[in-house]
């Protein structure tokens, strides 16, 4: 398994990050997610509903419009 570090820009705008382990790459929608359960435990417990016309990576949309929290990169740890 690697190692990925997932950079973020928190809801007081300073650059943070977590790591995780996956076999691949998280996608920015995945990193949303785990950063959202971080952050906001029991926001993560409710579901996106993702219903027709709505936006994609419903997730990390909401954690930039809602709480101003913004990922920036995903990389693999060396």
């Amino acid at each position: 398994m690697k190692e990925w570090k997932i950079s973020f820009f928190n809801k007081d705008g300073v650059q943070d990050s977590m790591t995780i382990s996956a076999d691949t790459c998280p996608s920015i929608e995945e990193a949303a997610t785990l950063v959202r359960s971080k952050l906001y435990p029991v926001a993560a417990e409710l579901d996106e509903v993702n219903l027709p016309d709505t936006v994609a990576s419903p997730v990390a949309k909401t954690l930039k419009s809602q709480h101003s929290v913004e990922i920036t990169a995903i990389t693999e740890v060396a």
